[in-house]
């Protein structure tokens, strides 16, 4: 049965916002170290003997990090992507994201933003052409590339890993209904931030990536998601729920009840403003 959608005005999902510090001229998600420096007796810096990419990375970290990991003029890597021969999936249409898998990466003598691209495409595809992900991503009536763009999803809106299904779920489920998901990470990742709030105005925003307006799934995954979101995007666990928001960490709250959901949303921007007034 179809279900109308209340007002987009007044939905919210989940917010959440990603703690960013820059360590050695690289972003830094949380506390990964993206471009590890060791200090010599001599004071110098001796060059990273590897990258670490983290989960929930944009493109756009990855592409920073190799130039910063391989000592090369800011924007190199992203004009590498073109002479990679990187192998995607065709709906990608030549577009890495969601496919520089994170992990570790080793910055061999001969390392090069080519082939450290490279690698993490093959990681990715050696991760999700297995055969349980790609038999559950058919079972879910999808594709393996439509699978990671709900895993970068999940990967981005849910509070810790335990409430990836269920995020999983809310997208399946609002899908199934046709109800425009209206994720805020998507939103984010059209004007390329990262924020706890969502205004009307960047809801009115003309992106292809605003699941407040356009329906379906964006049109490539907005991050590089990690394996427990991926397992989520292709097992998510059952249930109704069609809302959920963060009201403080460790706090989620998913539900299938728009009142409730409303409650529960008010309750979260109370927090948020107690928050902002003890900040000063």
């Amino acid at each position: 049965m179809q279900m109308n959608t209340p007002p987009r005005s007044t939905i919210r999902l989940t917010r959440r916002g990603r703690l960013a510090l820059v360590l050695a001229g690289a972003v830094v998600a949380g506390t990964a170290v993206a471009v590890p420096l060791l200090t010599l007796d001599t004071g110098e810096k001796a060059k990273p003997t590897t990258l670490v990419i983290p989960e929930g990375w944009r493109a756009g970290q990855v592409y920073e990090a190799v130039d910063t990991a391989l000592e090369l003029p800011p924007g190199t890597a992203r004009k590498s992507v073109d002479g990679a021969n990187l192998r995607l999936p065709n709906d990608a249409e030549g577009n890495p994201e969601g496919y520089l898998f994170p992990a570790t990466y080793p910055l061999g003598a001969k390392a090069s933003p080519q082939s450290l691209l490279k690698a993490m495409v093959d990681t990715a595809n050696a991760k999700f052409q297995r055969a349980p992900i790609a038999a559950g991503a058919q079972r879910n009536a999808m594709n393996v590339y439509q699978a990671v763009t709900i895993a970068s999803i999940v990967q981005a809106e849910a509070a810790d890993k335990a409430d990836m299904g269920k995020v999983a779920r809310v997208v399946f489920n609002r899908l199934e209904r046709g109800m425009p998901l209206q994720m805020d990470s998507t939103i984010n990742y059209a004007l390329n931030r990262t924020t706890l709030r969502t205004t009307e105005a960047d809801t009115r925003i003309d992106s292809p990536y605003n699941s407040y307006q356009r329906m379906g799934l964006p049109p490539t995954p907005i991050d590089s998601p990690g394996e427990d979101a991926l397992r989520a995007a292709i097992s998510p666990p059952p249930g109704d729920w069609l809302y959920f928001v963060t009201v403080k960490p460790g706090d989620t709250r998913f539900t299938a009840d728009y009142a409730e959901h409303q409650r529960n949303v008010a309750e979260f921007n109370r927090n948020q403003h107690t928050a902002s007034a003890a900040a000063g």
